[in-house]
Order: C-alpha cells, then sequence, then structure tokens
C-alpha cells in the first residue's frame, strides 16, 4: 500500500495545542505516580490500567491485554490519516540512586524515560481529544509492554495490532536523551543499532579442584570465549563500520574447590546495519562451538538468540515533515541533529523491518529524541556539549533523573505538532494541494 505523505505543517492547528496548561498539571502528577511506581517488563499490570484509565477519561475507546498488558485507544474524528502514537509501558531491574522525593523504592526503577514517554504521550493525546475541530482522522494511542526486553512491540504486533485496530499511515515514537531540557533532535540514516541477545550454556565435566585433569573446566571454556569474543569487532569488522560486543553476564560454579558442571554467558551485538549484525551473529555461535571443541567439551553448547531488533531506520520525508514542525513550533536552536547510537529499540518493527511479522509495508515512521536535562544541572557541568553528554548520566544509570519541569511540556507539544502534521483539517489538505499544484508548498 502507498504511503500518505505528510502535510506542510500549518500554524492553523497551533490552537490545539492551547490547551496545554490544563493538561500539564494532571499529565506531571501522571509521571510522578508512574515514576514512583515502576513495573518490569511482563508485569506492567498497574502501569497499562493507568494509562487505560487516562485514555477513557480522554474519550478513547480503550482495549487492554494486547500482547501481554499493552494497552490501545482509538479515538476517531471524521475522514483522514489514521496515526499511531507509541509509548513503553516498563521499567529496568535496578535500585534508584536520583535522592529524588518520588523515587521509586526497591530493585525496580525508570531509568530510561519510559514514565516520562507515556506521560508525555498521555497529555498529547487530551490535547488532540480536546480540539477536534482542528483536525480530521484516527489517532491511536499505544502503550507497550516488554520494550526493555525487545518483546513487546512484535508481542502486540503477533496478538493482531493492525487487524484489529487498523494499518496506521504512520508511527510516531521520541525517546529521552541526556540533551538540554526543552529540546528534541532528529537523525537522518541509522538512529539507533539493531541488536542480537545470547544466551550461551558451555558444557564442561564437573570434578575435584585437586585433580583438574579429570574433568574438562567450563570456566576456563567461557573465559578463554568472552576474550576471543572480542576479536569479533577488532578484527572481523572494517573500521569505519559501527559495531559492538558485550558480555554482560558469565554465571558458574558454586564454590573454590570444584569445577563446576557448566557455565552460562549472556552476550548482546549492536550494529548499525544488517549485514554487520548478522555477521557478527555468526561470528558469536562460531567462536564459542570452537572454543568447546578446544577444551574437549562433552556435549556441544547451547546457544539461544533470546532477543533481535532491527536498526531504527526512521522514514527521511517523515523525518524532514516533523523536524520542519519542530522548528515552526520551538525555533531552530531547539532542533538539534542526532547521530548514530549504539542503543537499541524494537520500534522499527511497527514499519517495513516488520513485515513479517504484520505483514504490511509503506508504513511510515517518525522517532526523535527528546532532551531531558535541566537548565540548572546543564549550565554547571562542564565541557562542550559533546562533554557534558559523556559527563551527564545516561539513560539506564540509576541516577538518570529527567527534568520534569522541562522535559514534559516538551514532549507533550512535540508528539501534538508531529501528529498535526498528519491529521490536517479539509481546509489544510485543500490549501496543501493547491500550493503543491502551484509550486508554492512550503519546504
Amino acid at each position: 500500500m502507498d504511503r500518505v505523505s505528510p502535510a506542510a505543517y500549518s500554524g492553523e492547528n497551533i490552537p490545539v495545542l492551547d490547551g496545554l496548561t490544563e493538561v500539564l498539571r494532571p499529565a506531571v502528577a501522571l509521571y510522578l505516580d508512574l515514576h514512583r511506581h515502576p513495573e518490569l517488563s511482563g508485569e506492567e499490570r498497574r502501569t497499562a490500567a493507568a494509562l487505560g484509565e487516562w485514555l477513557r477519561e480522554a474519550g478513547y475507546e480503550v482495549t487492554e491485554g494486547i500482547g501481554g498488558h499493552g494497552v490501545v485507544g482509538v479515538l476517531r474524528n471524521g475522514d483522514g490519516p489514521r496515526v499511531m502514537i507509541r509509548a513503553e509501558l516498563d521499567a529496568l531491574p535496578m535500585t534508584e540512586r536520583t535522592g529524588l522525593p518520588y523515587a521509586s523504592e526497591g530493585p525496580v526503577t525508570h531509568a530510561c524515560g519510559h514514565d516520562l514517554h507515556l506521560a508525555a504521550v498521555a497529555g498529547a493525546a487530551s490535547l488532540l481529544a480536546r480540539a477536534r475541530e482542528n483536525w480530521h482522522g484516527t489517532v491511536v494511542v499505544v502503550g507497550q509492554p516488554a520494550e526493555e526486553t525487545l518483546a513487546g512491540a512484535r508481542a502486540m504486533l503477533e496478538d493482531g495490532l493492525y487487524e484489529r485496530f487498523g494499518r496506521p499511515d504512520t508511527v510516531l515514537a521520541q525517546h529521552t536523551a541526556p540533551l538540554l531540557g526543552g529540546m528534541v533532535a532528529h537523525g537522518y540514516g541509522p538512529m539507533l543499532a539493531g541488536s542480537a541477545g545470547f544466551e550461551a550454556v558451555i558444557h564442561g565435566r564437573a570434578g575435584h579442584a585437586g585433580t583438574p585433569h579429570l574433568a574438562v573446566d567450563p570456566v576456563l571454556t567461557g573465559a578463554a570465549a568472552v576474550l576471543r569474543l572480542q576479536g569479533a569487532v577488532s578484527r572481523e569488522s572494517a573500521p569505519t563500520e559501527q559495531v559492538a560486543l558485550n558480555v554482560g553476564s558469565f554465571h558458574s560454579g558454586t564454590a573454590g574447590n570444584l569445577v563446576p558442571e557448566r557455565a552460562s554467558l549472556g552476550i548482546t551485538v549492536r550494529a548499525l546495519s544488517e549485514r554487520a549484525l548478522d555477521r557478527m551473529t555468526g561470528s558469536v555461535e562460531r567462536i564459542i562451538r570452537a572454543e568447546c571443541a578446544a577444551s574437549g567439551c562433552p556435549r556441544e553448547p547451547e546457544i539461544t538468540v533470546v532477543s533481535r531488533s532491527p536498526v531504527t531506520h526512521p522514514d527521511p520525508a517523515a523525518t524532514a515533515a516533523v523536524r520542519r514542525a519542530h522548528v515552526e513550533l520551538y525555533g531552530p536552536e531547539r532542533v538539534a541533529v542526532w547521530p548514530p547510537a549504539m542503543a537499541t529499540e524494537d520500534f522499527p518493527l511497527y514499519g517495513d523491518a516488520g513485515a513479517s511479522v504484520h505483514g504490511m509495508t509503506g508504513i511510515a515512521l517518525s522517532y526523535w529524541m527528546l532532551g531531558t536535562v535541566g537548565p540548572k544541572t546543564w549550565a554547571r557541568t562542564p565541557g562542550t556539549a559533546e562533554e557534558k553528554l559523556v559527563a551527564l548520566p545516561p539513560n539506564h544509570s540509576p541516577e538518570f533523573a529527567p527534568d520534569v519541569r522541562t522535559a514534559l511540556p516538551t514532549g507533550i507539544t512535540a508528539m501534538t505538532a508531529a501528529a498535526l502534521v498528519w491529521l490536517r483539517t479539509d481546509r489544510s489538505r485543500a490549501e496543501t494541494g493547491a500550493a503543491a499544484a502551484t509550486g508554492t508548498a512550503p519546504r
């Protein structure tokens, strides 16, 4: 199916944002509540219920339990494009160390900003619902579970997201980043890496520490594999390629006076091209099997791919259109360019990268970064902008603490303005068509 082209952003839609003052206070309250009560991937019952309640009160038709705890809200407002806006529900398994009065308690925290994403999408959903006279079309709000495990998008799509709620013309998402609060940043080309996650079990032969020659030590085999795997980056990838490999877990044994029977490795590889990612995936399997053979392991290793995500490569035309809208709304000084990063997402599955799952093509994706650093924190952090980015707590840090006063209003208006690029009125559609016919369409 052909893509629906975005309209030129029109100032006539700016009145939709006039309700921000009324929406912002409850959106802040929602954010604080979500931050205090984070839930792990697959356990997002309370978070899903909070989003569902918000959307019902705003006038959306709400369905829960999609692909796990996924939530979908639909607002129909006449004929027009179908715009999907997505946020994530889940948090991370770590203890927060921000010292904030609304910090979470226990070993779970929103250290990746999903609480902010969700509050921003909720605010945008309310703004659009309150000003339906300014746009036509259908808004579909998606609260996605299990993004941190890269399983949630696939689960929702396999549960019939597009079949049940309609094929979207575009899917929009934003993500927190350690930029100055009030800023947004767009990327051209790949924005985020694709990734593959592995669980590798190495089988040895248990024995006594005093007679290691009668055993096969999986710790030694695993250690050799960890070291050898680093060569997959330095010797099997071109210096111009951006690839990364990390062994994030190594578990084996219960005491120092025995040789254990098995060892397990948790491995992640990332790359900014699917070809490089496939090559790295093959390297991981080859190296682990070779080290097991070299050690004389009694059994072949068990290597399981536990997660896979495509490269995040937003649609160029959609990116340009949303960026123009953001420049018009905020001014060019608040709209930056985002370089490719090695973080990863399952968001690409909503587009052509997920065609094998949902069977559809031509769905334009737009994805941008949202600044979260307060002005005082930014000012007192020494160095250039690049040096500040290195020094500030990043996503997935227990010290990650978005400045809600600057980040949330921008998150709400950025998402609303992006949706309005597609959700134009009949009058703006006619004007855009006439301008295009005469060669005077805004650029």
